[in-house]
C-alpha cells in the first residue's frame, strides 16, 4: 500500500525531517552567532565588528526563520484535471481507499476539493467520522459529510467553480496522507473559460499535474489547451496521463490492443512533442490504462476483509489493478523526486549561500581577532623593552645630572667668590657715586644711611649680576639643553610634549640676597672734630690700625665710649652669627665706666713700654727740652702760633661736605669687614640657587618621563585585558566556522542524498 515503509513518498517524508533538523540547526547556530556578535558589541573592547556584520547576522536569521515557517507548511501537491465526467474524483477515492469525494454520472465535482491528511485527536473519540473534518473558505470545521452537498454540481449549496473546499482525512486510514501528500481534485477543464485564474491559484505550487482522460475517446483540445497554459506558465511540469475507464475495452478485446497502441502514441506525442516536458523513452512511463471504479471496489473489498474480486469486473481486471499500482509507484517516485527538488532545492541554496556568507564572517572575524591578538602581543613586549630601556637611561642619566649639578653649582660658588671679592675692594668707588643731600641732623642722617644701605645694596646687586648671571645662565641653559636633549629619546611614547615646556622655562633669575641694612645695622659713624695733630689723634697714629689700638687700649676703642648697647633686634637673621670676639654678643663693647678705662688705658701704655724699649719714652720726654735749649723762644712761640693757626684752619673747614667724606670713609671700613663675613654665605647660596634650579629641570623632566612610564603601564595592562578578549573572541569564532563548515557539509551530503536527480 501508499505510503508504507517501501513507499517512495518516504524519500519526501525523510527529507522533510532531515531539512526540519538542519534548519533548527542553522537557526540555533545564527542565534549563537547573533549573541556572539551582542556580547562583542556590547563589551568596551569592540575592536573588530563592522558596522554591517549585526546587521547580515540578523537578516540571515530573518530568511532561514522564514523558509522554516514555509518548511512547516511544504507538502506534496498533486492536482487533477480532465473533462467532465472523466472520473477524477474516481481516481482520488481510489488512490484513498475509501469513497471521500462524490463521484457520478454528468458534471459532478463543482469546485475544487484538496484532501490533506489530519491526526486522529482532531475529532473526538465520538466522532462518527473519525475525526475527519472540512473548511470552506477557511470557515469553521464542518463535517465530512456536507462534503457532497457543497461540492457536487446538482446540489443547490454547491459553490462556485473558484471556490475550495478542504477535506481533512486521518492518516490512519489513509498510507498515502501520511507522507505529507496534498491531492487536489478539480471541475471539469470544460466547464469554465477562464483557466489563467484556476492555474495561478491552485496549480503554481503543483509537483504533479495528473491528466484523466476517457479511455473510449481521445485528447480533447480543451485538454491540450489547458496544459499548454499551465506549460507556459511553469517550468516542464510533471504530468502524468491516466486513460480511465478501459474496462470498457475488454467488450472488444480484438480492437484492445490498437487502441491502447492508439492512446499511448497520441499521450507520447502530447508530453514529448507538443509540451515537450519529457524524452519519448521517459513519456512511456508516463501513460497508463486504468479502471478507477473497479480498483476502488477491489480496495474497498479488501479494507472491509472480503475478497477482492468482487462479481460484476470485467475480463482482465487483474492487469488493471495493477496498471493501477504501477501508475501509483510512478506517480509517488515522480512526486517525491519532483516535491523533494522543487521544496527544498532552493531553500538548500538559499542556506548553503547563507552559511556560506557566515563562514566568510566568522573566518574573517578569527583571523581579525588572531592578528589583532598578534599586534597587542607585539606591542605589549615592545612596551615592556620600552619600559626596561627607560629605567636603564634613567639610572645612567641620573648620575651624569646629578655630577653635571654639583659641577656647575661649585663652579657658580667659585665665580660669585671673586666677583664678590673684587666689588669690596671697589667699594669706595660705589660708595663715592652715592649722592644725596647730606646733613649731620640725626634725622636727616637716619635717612641718609638707609639710602645709602640701598644703593650699596642695588649696585653690588647690579654689578654681581652683570659680572656672574650672564656666565651662569648660559651654563645653566647648556646644562638644562643636555638634559632634555638625554630625557627626550625616552618621552617618544608620550602624548604630552614636555620637552617643550621644559626647554621654554624662564631664563634663570640668581638672588644674591645682600641685606646691606641688617649686614651694617651696627654701624656709627663719628663725625666730631679731632684735630689732626691732636694728642688722641697723635697717638693713634703712632699706636697703628684700628685693631691693633684696640688691643693696646685693652680691647676698648675710645669711639664706643659714650655709645649705648645695641637692641638684639637691630641684628639680621638671614645672616650667619659673627665669630665672638672681646665685643659684646651683638657685636657691640660693652658699656665702659671711667675707672675702667683709665685702668685700661694704663695697662695699655705699660704692655707698649714693656713691649718696646723704654729709650723711646725717655727721648719723648727730651723733646721739649731739646726743642727749648735749641731753637729758643721765639721758636717755641712761633710752633705754638702756627699749631693754633692749623687747628684754626681744620676747625673752620670741618664742614658738612668734610663729614659726608669722613662718614663714607668710615662706611666704607665698616661695610668691607662685614661684606668679607659673608662671601662664604652669599657664595654658597648662589650655589644653592644653581643647584636647586637645575635640580628642579632635571625634576620636571622626571615626572614626565613617569607619565610616560604610567601611560606605558596603563597602555600594557589594557593589552593585556585585550588580549584576553580577543582571545576569547578567537576561540569563539573559531568554534563558529567550524560549525558553519559543518552546517555546509550537512547541507552538501542532504543535497546529495535527496536532491541528486535519478539516473
Amino acid at each position: 500500500a501508499a505510503g508504507d515503509m517501501g513507499s517512495p513518498l518516504k524519500h519526501f517524508t525523510n527529507a522533510k525531517k532531515k531539512i526540519n533538523v538542519l534548519f533548527s540547526d542553522i537557526q540555533s547556530y545564527i542565534e549563537d552567532f547573533g549573541e556572539f556578535i551582542d556580547d562583542i558589541g556590547n563589551s568596551d573592547e569592540n575592536l573588530i565588528l563592522e558596522e554591517e556584520l549585526e546587521d547580515d547576522v540578523r537578516a540571515a536569521l530573518e530568511k532561514i526563520n522564514g523558509i522554516k515557517d514555509m518548511l512547516c507548511r511544504n507538502h506534496m501537491k498533486v492536482v487533477f484535471f480532465g473533462r467532465t465526467s472523466n472520473g477524477k474524483s474516481s481516481v482520488i477515492n481510489s488512490m484513498l481507499w475509501d469513497r471521500i469525494l462524490p463521484t457520478g454520472i454528468g458534471h459532478t465535482t463543482n469546485c475544487f476539493l484538496s484532501v490533506a491528511g489530519c491526526s486522529d485527536e482532531a475529532g473526538s473519540s465520538s466522532d462518527s467520522d473519525g475525526g475527519a473534518y472540512l473548511l470552506c473558505n477557511g470557515s469553521e470545521k464542518r463535517s465530512i459529510k456536507s462534503v457532497t452537498q457543497l461540492s457536487h454540481a446538482l446540489s443547490q449549496e454547491s459553490m462556485s467553480c473558484d471556490s475550495l473546499i478542504q477535506v481533512f482525512w486521518p492518516k490512519s486510514k489513509c498510507a498515502l496522507l501520511k507522507d505529507d501528500v496534498v491531492l487536489v481534485d478539480s471541475p471539469g477543464i470544460d466547464v469554465t473559460l477562464d483557466l489563467d485564474r484556476w492555474i495561478d491559484n491552485y496549480c503554481l505550487d503543483a509537483d504533479v499535474f495528473i491528466l484523466v482522460a476517457n479511455a473510449e475517446s481521445t485528447l480533447m483540445q480543451a485538454e491540450k489547451k489547458f496544459f499548454h497554459r499551465v506549460n507556459e506558465k511553469l517550468s516542464k511540469p510533471n504530468i502524468f496521463i491516466l486513460n480511465n475507464r478501459w474496462d470498457a475495452s475488454a467488450s472488444e478485446p480484438e480492437l484492445m490492443e490498437q487502441v491502447r497502441q492508439q492512446h499511448l502514441e497520441r499521450g507520447i506525442s502530447f508530453l514529448a512533442d507538443e509540451l515537450k516536458v519529457i524524452s519519448k523513452s521517459q513519456a512511456k512511463d508516463r501513460v497508463f490504462f486504468v479502471s478507477a471504479k473497479e480498483t476502488l471496489q477491489s480496495r474497498m473489498h479488501k479494507t472491509q476483509g472480503k475478497p477482492d474480486a468482487p462479481l460484476g469486473m470485467a475480463d482482465g481486471y487483474q492487469g488493471r489493478l495493477i496498471e493501477f499500482a504501477r501508475f501509483e509507484r510512478e506517480f509517488e517516485e515522480c512526486i517525491s523526486r519532483s516535491a523533494t527538488r522543487t521544496k527544498f532545492e532552493y531553500h538548500t541554496q538559499r542556506a548553503s549561500k547563507i552559511i556560506d556568507q557566515l563562514h566568510v564572517k566568522a573566518e574573517w572575524l578569527f583571523s581579525k581577532a588572531t592578528d589583532l591578538m598578534n599586534e597587542c602581543h607585539d606591542r605589549r613586549a615592545f612596551l615592556l623593552q620600552r619600559l626596561e630601556y627607560i629605567d636603564n637611561q634613567m639610572k645612567i642619566v641620573t648620575q651624569r645630572s646629578r655630577e653635571s649639578i654639583l659641577s656647575l653649582a661649585s663652579e657658580a660658588e667659585r665665580q660669585v667668590r671673586l666677583a664678590m671679592s673684587d666689588e669690596i675692594r671697589r667699594l669706595p668707588l660705589l660708595v663715592d657715586d652715592f649722592q644725596r643731600p647730606f646733613h649731620p641732623n640725626p634725622m636727616v642722617l637716619r635717612v641718609y644711611k638707609s639710602e645709602l644701605y640701598r644703593h650699596i645694596e642695588d649696585g653690588l646687586g647690579r654689578n654681581l649680576n652683570a659680572r656672574c648671571s650672564g656666565a651662569l645662565q648660559k651654563q645653566i641653559d647648556k646644562n638644562r639643553n643636555v638634559m632634555i636633549d638625554s630625557i627626550q629619546p625616552l618621552l617618544i611614547t608620550s602624548t604630552q610634549a614636555p620637552t617643550e615646556s621644559a626647554s621654554l622655562q624662564p631664563s634663570f633669575d640668581m638672588s644674591y640676597n645682600i641685606d646691606c641694612a641688617n649686614l651694617c645695622s651696627d654701624f656709627q659713624e663719628d663725625i666730631e672734630f679731632k684735630f689732626s695733630l691732636g694728642f688722641s689723634q697723635l697717638v693713634a697714629r703712632f699706636i697703628g690700625t684700628k685693631d691693633a689700638r684696640r688691643m693696646r687700649l685693652g680691647g676698648i676703642a675710645s669711639d664706643v665710649m659714650s655709645l649705648p648697647p645695641t637692641p638684639t633686634s637691630c641684628v639680621s637673621p638671614a645672616h650667619p652669627a659673627l665669630p665672638p670676639t672681646h665685643e659684646g654678643v651683638h657685636g657691640r663693647a660693652d658699656p665702659i665706666v671711667p675707672e675702667d678705662f683709665l685702668w685700661s688705658l694704663a695697662s695699655g701704655y705699660f704692655k707698649f713700654t714693656k713691649s718696646h724699649s723704654t729709650l723711646f719714652v725717655v727721648c719723648l720726654g727730651m723733646v721739649p727740652y731739646v726743642f727749648w735749649r735749641s731753637i729758643g723762644w721765639r721758636v717755641v712761640a712761633f710752633s705754638a702760633v702756627s699749631y693754633s693757626a692749623l687747628y684754626g684752619y681744620e676747625r673752620l673747614t670741618w664742614t658738612s661736605r668734610a663729614k659726608e667724606r669722613a662718614l663714607k670713609r668710615q662706611f666704607v671700613e665698616h661695610a668691607t669687614d662685614k661684606l668679607n663675613l659673608i662671601i662664604s654665605f652669599t657664595s654658597s647660596n648662589c650655589s644653592h640657587q644653581v643647584q636647586q634650579e637645575l635640580s628642579g629641570t632635571f625634576a620636571r623632566l622626571c615626572c614626565d618621563v613617569d607619565e610616560v612610564r604610567n601611560e606605558i603601564e596603563e597602555e600594557s595592562e589594557a593589552l593585556l585585558s585585550k588580549c584576553s578578549h580577543l582571545a576569547k573572541v578567537q576561540t569563539q569564532s573559531k568554534t563558529l566556522r567550524n560549525k558553519a563548515g559543518w552546517l555546509a557539509a550537512e547541507l552538501d551530503a542532504f543535497a546529495r542524498t535527496y536532491l541528486t536527480p535519478a539516473p
